[in-house]
């Protein structure tokens, strides 16, 4: 059965392996000139590096697509003068390549091969920096608690903000020819009152949203300087604040619940099942522009899920510590959505129960948490999990919140 407490988060995923939604942006072309493509129509840029002078004007698009056998000609010859075309790369799940216009239009076979002959080497290296980007997402699915901070590293130190103030507007000049024609006068001084204005108006607003973050960020500083030691409503939203701050790999369900005497904190995780987790990596074929997926052993993907499940616990204890000087004990406990074959109905299952004093944890060296395996770093503690040597686990009873 699952324990359902008095606080519950509801955590954003941070890292996303779903390949079709990744897209590159960049533009193919010489510093100082591009072409860019948006809902209003296509525009044609072009400047002299360095000196602030720039020109731009307007590509009637619809004519061309209308001669769509003369585009690719078109694309191809502004890429031959030296021009820059701005587009986007999409991979699918199978790692081919789709090429997209600023607007989101899809290339023709045509267009694609003029962009491909031009821009190779610029291409392979967008898929190869995307490659290594999959890539190191999947490694950072077992690698979530090497990110723990140490229980030390208590307080919170404010964030400034960083929205810059509204630069001051650029006024009219008076010139004394200006009072030989009164109503040209009189446009020039209402132009640059309501300029004022408008900057007034805007800096107003600039320095409320400074002084509410400012105000937020203080009552956060004294909240998890004081207030965590003080109240309970502080430490549970103390600990809500940073358990949202972690990068988190997928959408993470967690319940908890402060002991009576706000010493003890029982945690509940909804863990991903097996079958959620990336079973391909990939590479990059030598002579051609996309991506390989390759599939990952059963072994591997067993070993990256046991670190996953038990990486999640681990960043939780490391929150739990690091923000809430009063709690001694923590008991994390983690289940997963199974179907039950009696019913065919989804029911949790627990998988792994963990208890751990601060004194425990505070033995952890979190400055080589590189050399820490976290499958055996909860064996030190307190623990109920039945999981074989090739990583297959089954259900337990977790630890209750006496």
């Amino acid at each position: 059965m699952a324990f359902r407490f008095q606080r519950r988060i509801t955590l954003a995923p941070g890292v996303r392996l779903n390949l079709s939604k990744r897209g590159i942006g960049f533009s193919v072309g010489p510093r100082g000139a591009s072409v860019s493509i948006g809902p209003s129509g296509a525009h044609a840029h072009a400047g002299i590096p360095g000196t602030g002078l720039s020109y731009r004007t307007k590509i009637n698009r619809k004519q061309q697509s209308s001669r769509e056998k003369d585009f690719p000609s078109s694309v191809d010859s502004q890429l031959t003068k030296g021009s820059t075309l701005a587009m986007t790369l999409k991979v699918d799940e199978h790692g081919d390549v789709r090429y997209l216009f600023a607007d989101g239009t899809r290339m023709t076979e045509k267009e694609e091969r003029a962009v491909k002959r031009h821009a190779g080497e610029a291409i392979r290296a967008k898929l190869r920096n995307l490659c290594d980007d999959l890539n190191a997402d999947l490694e950072h699915l077992g690698q979530l608690h090497c990110e723990t901070p140490a229980p030390d590293t208590i307080g919170y130190k404010p964030e400034s903000f960083t929205e810059p103030a509204p630069s001051a507007p650029s006024l009219t000049s008076e010139r004394w020819w200006h009072h030989l024609w009164p109503p040209l006068y009189r446009q020039i001084q209402n132009e640059n009152t309501q300029r004022q204005h408008d900057f007034d108006e805007s800096y107003r607003l600039w320095e409320w949203r400074k002084a509410e973050f400012d105000a937020s960020e203080f009552a956060r500083q004294q909240r998890e300087q004081q207030g965590v030691y003080e109240s309970i409503d502080a430490m549970e939203l103390t600990l809500k604040e940073r358990l949202e701050e972690i990068d988190w790999p997928r959408e993470t369900v967690i319940d908890f619940d402060l002991g009576s005497d706000e010493s003890t904190i029982a945690v509940d995780i909804d863990l991903p099942s097996e079958d959620e987790m990336p079973c391909q990596e990939w590479t990059m074929p030598k002579k051609r522009l996309k991506l390989t997926p390759k599939e990952i052993s059963a072994t591997r993907q067993r070993k990256l899920y046991r670190d996953h499940v038990h990486g999640i616990a681990f960043r939780v204890l490391g929150a739990v510590f690091t923000r809430l000087p009063n709690v001694k004990e923590a008991r994390v406990s983690g289940y997963r959505q199974v179907v039950s074959p009696a019913t065919g109905a989804e029911k949790d299952e627990y998988i792994y129960s963990i208890k751990v004093s601060r004194e425990q944890w505070n033995r952890i060296e979190f400055d080589k948490l590189d050399q820490v395996d976290p499958v055996a770093a909860v064996e030190a503690f307190t623990l109920r999990r039945d999981m074989t040597k090739t990583g297959i686990f089954r259900q337990i009873e977790p630890f209750k919140l006496v």
